[in-house]
């Protein structure tokens, strides 16, 4: 890939729509042979197999992204209980290394503030 490319709004758009699509496994492929399309889309699936596992081995009940990783980190932070409920073991040993890094930087006190922030504005957390 010639990084030249990724400041052109076309290769960019182009590239993007490619990631999204490798991102959702049930997506169906419409072909674009540009490099840019190519490279996202492989990007993309790269990123999805790595949390998820490889497509070929199926598609699990509950797919994880970033954003979801993210959530296991907070709560470990909060000292939450999590769901793990219909994860496959690939995906459980990777929320489980995101949940122990928001463990090692839990702080009762601080986790005490917020919960008290959250219920004065009527959010009750269980």
């Amino acid at each position: 890939m010639n990084n030249n490319n990724i400041y052109c709004p076309v290769y960019r758009k182009e590239y993007f729509e490619g990631f999204s699509i490798g991102l959702d496994p049930y997506k169906k492929v419409k072909t674009k042979d540009t490099e840019a399309f190519i490279s996202g889309f492989t990007s993309g699936r790269l990123e999805y197999e790595t949390l998820n596992g490889l497509v070929l081995q199926g598609i699990p009940q509950r797919i994880i992204s970033i954003k979801i990783l993210e959530d296991f980190l907070l709560a470990g932070m909060l000292g939450l209980n999590i769901d793990a409920d219909n994860y496959s073991s690939h995906q459980l040993n990777i929320i489980v290394k995101w949940y122990q890094s928001g463990i090692e930087k839990y702080e009762p006190q601080q986790s005490t503030y917020l919960f008290e922030i959250l219920e004065e504005n009527g959010i009750k957390i269980n």
